[in-house]
């Protein structure tokens, strides 16, 4: 026959089984004796022997669900603060990308507009400072110009000083016509290209002429090519 011997030690149970000889013929329970045992174990654990291996019931079940429904607002809240937190990165990236977007464009623009002004500056510089001596040249042209008197001319100085003006009025116009060709502005003519005489032809004789005029001129450029057309189609069906 076997027997449990209880030992507290520390505030902890330990079972501890014993056996002893059973005389020839006794009756032993061995259903009684494992329930026993299971008892004895479930104690020493400190749950209720009945506990240990049954279903769930529903208040724990209800217990375990609002546990996972705390979990799911949980996590939601962070997914939710993590979206947050990505579309401020995205919203950040994509100001960072259009200022050094905008920072290159502007200045490949002002750096080229720069260089366009340095070089019209330059050349309106230059050109003023060609004016400006033309400007001169042309003020002493016109002083010897007038200075040419007639009323001193007499039968001893006639011919040389008609020589002398005619010489003067040679300078000025070889001055007049190289300023010509430095300055168009001396010439009347604008700065823009002018637009060519066959455009201007073309576009008053295309304002001029109505619907009907332009269908006879395009049937009149374009009608061989339809006789071309009529007679391969003729030869195709003349084939069959």
């Amino acid at each position: 026959m076997e027997y449990a011997a209880f030992t507290e030690t520390g505030g902890s149970i330990s079972l501890t089984l014993m056996s002893a000889h059973h005389e020839t013929g006794e009756f032993v329970d061995s259903d009684f004796q494992s329930a026993q045992q299971n008892g004895y174990a479930a104690a020493a654990t400190g749950a209720p022997a009945g506990k240990l291996n049954r279903p769930p019931t529903r208040e724990e079940l209800e217990a375990l669900v609002g546990e996972k429904q705390i979990k799911l607002a949980e996590l939601k809240r962070a997914q939710e603060e993590l979206e947050r937190e990505r579309a401020g990165l995205e919203e950040l990236r994509r100001r960072q990308m259009e200022f050094q977007t905008g920072r290159e464009e502007m200045l490949h623009h002002l750096t080229r507009g720069i260089g366009l002004l340095e070089e019209a500056e330059l050349t309106a510089r230059r050109d003023a400072e060609q004016m400006a001596r033309v400007l001169t040249e042309f003020r002493e042209a016109v002083t010897k110009v007038q200075g040419i008197n007639e009323q001193l001319w007499n039968q001893e100085n006639y011919s040389v000083e008609l020589t002398r003006a005619t010489t003067i009025i040679e300078n000025a116009r070889m001055e007049w016509n190289a300023a010509r060709l430095r300055l168009p502005i001396l010439t009347g003519v604008s700065a823009a290209p002018a637009e060519p005489a066959e455009a201007k032809a073309g576009a008053s004789l295309l304002a001029a002429t109505d619907l009907l005029q332009l269908c006879k001129i395009g049937l009149a450029l374009t009608w061989p090519l339809v006789l071309l057309g009529c007679a391969i189609f003729v030869v195709l069906l003349l084939r069959r």
